[in-house]
């Protein structure tokens, strides 16, 4: 018997013992995690969303098999973001839709879930009516014509059958109690609704393809939701993504039992507590170029040095050598030369051990005497 087979579904129930203190615990975390963010400045909070929501799109689809151009969803998060980053490049149909899908849920978490909105998101996540080589009912509730849904593994004739979804006959009720009760103020904490409206959705697989990607936006709009913000700085997309195999672990599992999810409300609460944590290193490169320019950011410097800095707080390849500074200055060799012995001078920028021809530079922990 699956879940949705109980006479108690979808009354879903968990027992708190446990789970509260688990909860307090990601509260605390996400509020520490969103102060430290609103210290660091407003460009450095639009960074780190940018790479936050590049995680998110991308790490999702990977989830389902699936691997998008990393720079052609940066790109198109940006655009629609406003953002001025340069580097932008064009992106694919089913980039820009994955996109538009995952920023309405999070920008747009205020307005209410609805059944168009749902098909909406569909339409942009297959714009083109195929699933791969398959086509598929786009913009509307599963209709089984090929069979029951069935999530399964395994070679043909050899299947593993996961989990079988409620008919098709079913699936516009159920979705019809699913949006209520998503629309509906929270009767509990709105992380745990988060949880279960992702479990919820889920167990109806109300589409053909993509309900496993528009579960996690559900469940990111929740989160946004409970954080009453719109700035994103941890991925549970990322986070599942390493743990892909015990998330579908704990799905099946929880859908084989009876309407007591405590077991996938633990691991939720667990997999978004590390999601959290792991921010930590994710942003780490925003993070030291906020340290750096709380350093020397009230040093006089010109326009070139902080373009050059910029560049190397964002991750360099290879090492800094004066030719390479006047290329990316657009200077003079000797020009750049007096910039990094001023940087040395003050402390930001320091001298490579080996010399000669291989005399390169690096950004230092800031630690360097300042000589004026």
């Amino acid at each position: 018997m699956y879940i949705w087979d109980d006479p108690q579904w979808p009354q879903l129930t968990w027992r708190s013992d446990g789970l509260m203190e688990k909860l307090s615990d990601v509260r605390h975390a996400q509020g520490r995690l969103l102060g430290r963010m609103e210290g660091l400045g407003f460009r450095l909070r639009e960074e780190a969303m940018l790479q936050t929501l590049t995680q998110d799109v991308v790490k999702s689809s990977e989830i389902e098999g699936e691997h998008l151009d990393i720079e052609q969803v940066r790109s198109s998060i940006a655009r629609r973001l406003g953002l001025d980053i340069a580097g932008l490049v064009p992106a694919d149909r089913n980039v820009d839709g994955v996109v538009e899908m995952m920023l309405d849920a999070t920008q747009n978490f205020d307005q209410a879930l609805t059944t168009e909105r749902l098909f909406a998101w569909h339409a942009a996540l297959f714009p083109t009516g195929y699933s791969g080589l398959v086509k598929i009912k786009v913009a509307g509730w599963r209709d089984d014509s090929d069979g029951p849904m069935r999530v399964v593994s395994g070679p043909i004739g050899r299947e593993r059958i996961h989990y079988v979804a409620p008919p098709a006959d079913k699936v516009a009720f159920e979705m019809e109690r699913f949006v209520t009760w998503f629309n509906a103020p929270p009767k509990t904490d709105p992380v745990l609704k988060s949880a279960q409206a992702h479990f919820w959705f889920v167990t109806i697989h109300p589409f053909e393809d993509g309900n496993g990607r528009m579960a996690r936006a559900i469940a990111d709009m929740a989160l946004a939701r409970s954080e009453k913000s719109r700035q994103r700085f941890y991925s549970m997309s990322n986070q599942i993504r390493q743990e892909r195999k015990a998330y579908y672990e704990i799905l099946e599992r929880s859908q084989k039992s009876s309407v007591d999810i405590t077991a996938w409300m633990d691991w939720f609460l667990g997999c978004l507590g590390r999601a959290v944590a792991n921010a930590d290193t994710s942003l780490t490169g925003i993070m030291l170029k906020a340290k750096f320019w709380e350093r020397f950011g009230r040093i006089a410097l010109n326009n070139r040095q902080i373009k050059v800095l910029n560049r190397l707080l964002d991750g360099f390849d290879g090492k800094l050598t004066t030719s390479k500074w006047a290329i990316i200055a657009k200077c003079s060799q000797d020009t750049a030369t007096r910039d990094i012995q001023d940087l040395i001078a003050k402390g930001a920028l320091r001298k490579n051990d080996a010399g000669g021809r291989s005399t390169s530079y690096e950004l230092t922990d800031g630690d360097e005497t300042h000589r004026k």
